[in-house]
């Protein structure tokens, strides 16, 4: 894959989905704007949400809450536990939706590099196919990481001219 497209796989049937997005930069830099609040903070989710981090602990069993808040002061919230950390390579930790608390998931990113590009792979296991649907039907998942994979260019772009 060397497209700037996020692509998104759900096989049906299957209660996971994976998403793949290629970025330009080697993967220890992509590795620290999935895990550094300050670099998270510029990138992920859509660019018209702010995003507030109140709480992140990145060790084995440590948890996380990011908070998306949009003009109208409506929030989206997120957080989980990390279950595995391989730096700079993989990140395994789980996601729950706070709107869905039922919902939980797993999510695995790995992160591969070569000729100095470095291919981002999320796989999300749902319990359930129902959950995993449920994930991707409204299309504001896809929506958002488009804009946030394009805010993560930007950023890595300006973390390699420093």
């Amino acid at each position: 894959m060397t497209s700037k497209t996020l692509e998104i796989i759900a096989e049906p049937g299957k209660p996971s989905f994976t998403t793949r997005r290629v970025v330009d930069a080697p993967r220890a830099l992509v590795f620290d704007a999935f895990t550094k609040p300050e670099q998270l903070k510029r990138w992920m989710g859509p660019r018209m949400l702010t995003m507030v981090i109140p709480e992140h602990d990145l060790r084995v069993g440590g948890r996380y809450r990011f908070l998306h808040r949009a003009p109208d002061g409506q929030e989206f919230a997120f957080h989980g536990e990390y279950r595995e950390i391989v730096r700079p390579e993989r990140l395994v930790r789980t996601f729950i939706f706070e709107a869905m608390p039922n919902h939980e998931a797993l999510e695995t990113l790995t992160l591969e590099e070569s000729d100095g590009k470095t291919t981002i792979t999320t796989t999300t296991l749902h319990k359930t196919v129902e959950g995993r649907d449920g994930h991707l039907a409204s299309g504001r998942m896809e929506a958002g990481m488009t804009d946030g994979y394009a805010r993560l260019d930007e950023l890595l772009a300006a973390l390699q001219t420093r």
